[in-house]
């Protein structure tokens, strides 16, 4: 599996987290904010990953 790829799916992840972060009381302002990005990330490199995939699936590099 290409390396990029697989840093893109732990960024995927990351965004996931920042979702699922708990408001805890010195980061209670910052939850909208972090879950905003978090869902910016989750569907920006979702993109990125269909996007290399459909590339590769075209130019025929499957391996």
């Amino acid at each position: 599996m290409n390396s990029v790829a697989v840093l893109f799916l732990a960024a995927i992840l990351a965004g996931f987290a920042l979702i699922n972060l708990p408001p805890v009381s010195f980061l209670a302002d910052l939850h909208s904010f972090f879950f905003i990005v978090g869902g910016l990330v989750i569907i920006v490199f979702s993109f990125v990953i269909i996007y290399m995939a459909l590339k590769a699936l075209f130019h025929k590099s499957w391996h």
